[in-house]
């Protein structure tokens, strides 16, 4: 059973996941179309932020951006190397989706990566059921961006 603890930045294994994953990113993304967050990005209060744990062993993470009452972005979604390669991203996805709900989201939609880098990221969002979209909330039309959303239920 995994542990989520909102907002917790400044535990080490956090930062440095946080770390890691924005370098990658960055360095995987052409100039002007890397999208991600530093962690001052991730603390704005428009967005919350969650680890997950496993017997006290950093899972992975990720973040909920409100874009409006009813709409979100998820952001940040990282999988421990210690986990990964193992089926994991459904998991935070999930949890992340179970957190939306929670708040009363309906439509949780996504950027990332069309390069090859990005090929798992994108897998593991049309294995969850995301569909292509259109660019939403500030983003703009970008070979090098994917836009994907997803109604979800509130039942």
């Amino acid at each position: 059973m995994l542990k989520s603890i909102e907002g917790n930045f400044n535990h080490p294994e956090v930062n440095e996941l946080l770390t890691k994953h924005f370098i990658e990113l960055r360095a995987a993304s052409p100039e002007g179309s890397a999208h991600v967050l530093d962690i001052a990005g991730l603390k704005v209060a428009s967005i919350k932020f969650w680890s997950l744990w496993e017997n006290e062993k950093l899972f992975g993470c990720g973040a909920l951006k409100f874009l409006d009452k009813e709409h979100g972005e998820f952001k940040s979604i990282r999988v421990h190397d210690n986990f990964r390669n193992k089926g994991n991203g459904i998991i935070v996805i999930k949890h992340l989706i179970e957190e939306a709900k929670k708040l009363k989201i309906k439509r949780i939609s996504i950027e990332t990566g069309a390069g090859k880098f990005f090929i798992p990221a994108r897998k593991l969002f049309k294995k969850c059921n995301f569909e292509p979209c259109k660019p939403f909330a500030h983003y703009k039309e970008d070979v090098n961006s994917i836009y994907l959303t997803k109604l979800i239920n509130n039942d």
